[in-house]
């Protein structure tokens, strides 16, 4: 990814920007989630970036550079968006980027096959009155449900170019080039859209109160803003024209006593109305694509069922969770067996530093390939399938409001899922919720998700030495904590939560290079913090207990491992390893006990409360990277303080209850 840009003044950006001898243009592409804005930017730049059907994928902005007719150009991917009212952290971006960053060209995509529904952001941002270029994307989807459009005549009514393009294929990318490059010179900027009388009067009067320069936004969009009520516009005019603000909450007040709805629903509706004009005028419908439509509508019925929904979305989950408890689990023991006879993967606690250092790199070489292989790889391309394919969108639409008892929204589904195969992808897929606040609720809550070696752990420990029904009770144990701790944070964490603006994309057979890159993607980034996090941490952790530096750690921690969680003195040490990755508990069990018969040394209760407290306590290494490299160090220390006095709590708790029935 190249480089930020620095804010070098303001004005016509490309006045002041330069690479080098260069001069440097830079390009906003703007526009509703879910119309192929990530597409258009790979196809511009070449860099890998996801490309997903569920709404607010882009969460932080990514940038690339085109290079076309010997210029080079900057492209900018915002955030996809529906409105610039700057209620959420992604339209506060994106309206802010947009007026005070000054991009050469604004290119707003939009979705063919939904003009009325998309025009209405186009129509926000034409008030910003930046240059801009309108890329229709999704063509095809539109020519299979027999929609046609005059470009020309739409071009003529916004006053900017219009370019028909479908993204994921790259038709029309290079006309999209050659307009960018044109439009860099010419500077298109759009024609002013009037409203209706009663509205455009009070915009003409607030402008007339305007100083001359009201800011970085130009005069008409401030007006409108004001008479919205905007809270940001309001505090910025306010303290250089007061008269402006006072008559601005006079006209809207009019204008909702003779309308009798709010001043920002009658100027959505004046919007919306501009933009049903010019579909009934650029717009014509045909009956060819009358078939394609039916079969997404025919798929929705199953899909959106309340019945039959839940029974698609039960089974596909539950397929993830066969794969993770079976097949996964499967692969992974062969997988272990097969390079357990290169080399000794249990920790090494005697020997030679040189024998040690390298069994402690070998077997945290082993784990991370336990991991990734049988259960990341599998559920990043059955995440991406599902996700390219138009269902993810249904699925979180369905989860919705269940997940608003956690305070979270139906996307939050996505990296809890992920939380099953491994916690650090599904702590990086939070990016993918736009409130903070829910963010790090989210990424709290999938740290508490029994991933796969928490799996490993409950069925080598519970189901193996106890039975299969105490090792699904810890399962629904930790679902039910999962959903009080989400209910108790929601109400304690400080910030606002968002809701939820779900478009419905059409069904399509998946892309296979679409697919296999955003596997690669997303499985490449986990490589970069998993990998060294367990070799580095198995390392220093086999070492230090070889020259027994852990060895006082068993009697620092007996008061808890042992007074209060009534387990064995030496399991403190084992905990420790859990760090690296929580299955090496069971590897350390079995070197420092030298069996992997966990009956002989613990009773059930104790194996019982065993694998409750290493479900719960210090999130693994990798983890804890990955949540400091999005939150910080402040907030990962808070959550690994938090879960370890849980796990402690509810391990000694359950010792004292389980030891009267067991």
């Amino acid at each position: 990814m190249p480089g930020g840009h620095g804010h070098n003044g303001h004005g016509h950006g490309h006045q002041f920007r330069h690479h080098g001898q260069i001069r440097e243009y830079m390009v906003a592409l703007a526009g509703n989630a879910n119309v192929g804005k990530s597409a258009t930017f790979n196809q511009l730049t070449g860099v890998d970036q996801d490309i997903g059907n569920w709404p607010g994928k882009t969460v932080e902005r990514a940038e690339g550079i085109l290079q076309h007719q010997g210029h080079r150009i900057r492209i900018i991917d915002l955030p996809g968006i529906y409105s610039i009212t700057a209620l959420s952290t992604e339209e506060q971006v994106s309206r802010e980027f947009i007026a005070h960053d000054h991009p050469d060209i604004v290119v707003n995509i939009i979705d063919a096959s939904a003009l009325e529904r998309n025009l209405f952001f186009t129509l926000q941002l034409a008030e910003l009155e930046s240059p801009m270029i309108l890329a229709v994307n999704q063509m095809d989807l539109a020519a299979q449900k027999g929609i046609s459009i005059d470009f020309l005549k739409l071009s003529t009514l916004l006053g900017v170019p219009v370019i028909p393009t479908v993204a994921i294929q790259g038709k029309g990318m290079a006309e999209l080039s050659d307009a960018i490059v044109t439009a860099i010179r010419t500077r298109p900027k759009p024609h002013v859209i009037l409203y209706g009388r009663e509205v455009e009067d009070r915009i003409q009067k607030i402008t007339a109160l305007l100083p001359v320069k009201a800011g970085d936004y130009p005069a008409r969009w401030t007006a409108i803003k004001l008479l919205e009520g905007d809270p940001d516009t309001v505090w910025e005019v306010k303290k250089e024209s007061p008269d402006a603000v006072t008559a601005a909450r006079t006209f809207g007040a009019e204008l909702e006593t003779m309308h009798g709805e709010p001043v920002g629903t009658i100027l959505s509706g004046e919007r919306y109305h501009a933009a049903e004009q010019m579909v009934a005028d650029v717009v014509t419908i045909q009956t060819a694509g009358q078939q394609e439509m039916n079969v997404t509508e025919k798929i929705d019925r199953l899909a959106l069922h309340p019945f039959l929904g839940y029974l698609l979305l039960i089974a596909t989950i539950g397929g993830l969770l066969v794969w993770t408890f079976i097949i996964g689990a499967a692969i992974s023991e062969i997988m272990l067996h097969y390079l357990s006879l290169l080399a000794p993967v249990e920790p090494l606690i005697s020997g030679s530093v040189t024998d040690i250092v390298f069994n402690g790199a070998w077997t945290g070489f082993v784990a991370a390939l336990t991991l990734i292989i049988p259960y990341v790889i599998p559920f990043y391309l059955f995440l991406a399938l599902i996700e390219d394919s138009g269902f993810l969108t249904r699925f979180s639409l369905m989860l919705d409001r269940g997940m608003h008892k956690m305070g979270l929204h139906g996307k939050a589904i996505i990296p809890l899922v992920l939380g099953f195969g491994c916690t650090v992808p599904a702590c990086l897929s939070c990016r993918i919720i736009e409130s903070p606040k829910q963010k790090f609720l989210a990424a709290f809550l999938v740290t508490l998700v029994p991933c796969s070696a928490r799996t490993i752990v409950i069925l080598g420990v519970v189901a193996a030495f106890v039975n299969i029904w105490w090792a699904l009770a810890l399962y629904l144990f930790d679902f039910i904590l999962i959903v009080v701790l989400g209910r108790i944070a929601f109400r304690v964490l400080p910030g606002e939560s968002v809701g939820m603006i779900m478009e419905m994309p059409d069904y399509h057979v998946p892309s296979v290079p679409v697919v296999v890159g955003q596997t690669w993607q997303r499985t490449k980034s986990l490589i970069w913090i998993v990998l060294p996090s367990y070799i580095v941490g198995s390392i220093v952790i086999t070492a230090l207990y070889a020259l027994g530096f852990l060895e006082p750690i068993n009697t620092l921690l007996s008061p808890v491992t042992v007074l209060l969680l009534g387990l064995p003195v030496m399991t403190g040490v084992v905990f420790v390893f859990g760090i690296i990755r929580k299955e090496m508990t069971l590897l350390a069990l079995a070197a420092i006990f030298g069996t992997t018969v966990f009956s002989t040394i613990m009773t059930p209760v104790q194996l019982i409360v065993f694998a409750l407290v290493t479900m719960l306590y210090v999130p693994c290494i990798s983890t804890i990277l990955a949540l400091a490299k999005e939150f910080g160090w402040k907030k990962t220390l808070g959550i690994t303080a938090l879960e370890t006095g849980l796990a402690i709590v509810c391990g000694a708790i359950a010792f004292r209850l389980l030891s009267l029935v067991m």
